[in-house]
C-alpha cells in the first residue's frame, strides 16, 4: 500500500515543533533540578510527533 505524500509546509510545522520540544527537554534537563515528570511528557510528545513526521 503506498503512502500519501504529507504537505511540506505540515511537515515543515511538525519539524519545528519537534525541535522546540527538544529545547525544552533540554532546558528542563539543565535546571538544577529537573522535573522526571515534565521531561517524560515532553520526550512522549517528541516521539509522537517523530512518529507523524515518519509517517507511522
Amino acid at each position: 500500500m503506498e503512502q500519501a505524500q504529507m504537505d511540506p509546509a505540515y511537515v515543515e510545522a511538525l519539524t519545528s515543533k519537534h525541535a522546540a520540544l527538544q529545547a525544552q527537554i533540554d532546558a528542563e534537563e539543565h535546571r538544577p533540578h529537573p522535573d522526571e515528570t515534565i521531561l517524560a511528557q515532553l520526550k512522549k510528545a517528541k516521539l509522537k510527533v517523530k512518529d507523524v513526521i515518519l509517517g507511522h
